[in-house]
């Protein structure tokens, strides 16, 4: 099974009428959320997101939204990292 944080908590937004097929998302997400469908991208499962930004600063046609590091995925990491107690609130 695929790495997943919590569902539907991730802030990833995908525009597909903006994609023009580049792949770059493709080549950098860490946790494969997007793959390539005939020549656009496509979004595979958003609960896989870690909301690293990545394909965000990566998207050269405006086709993703995310906020990086505000999300409940980015809360479950930094405890993670950090040993504490995990809070998806504030």
């Amino acid at each position: 099974m695929p790495f997943q944080h919590l569902k539907n908590v991730a802030t990833l937004e995908y525009d597909a009428a903006k994609c023009a097929g580049c792949g770059r998302c493709v080549e950098v997400c860490p946790h494969a959320v997007f793959v390539m469908e005939g020549k656009k991208a496509r979004l595979t499962d958003k609960d896989r997101c870690m909301e690293c930004g990545a394909c965000l600063r990566n998207c050269p046609f405006g086709a993703i939204a995310v906020r990086p590091g505000v999300g409940c995925a980015y809360a479950i990491l930094m405890s993670q990292l950090k040993h504490r107690e995990i809070s998806c609130g504030d």
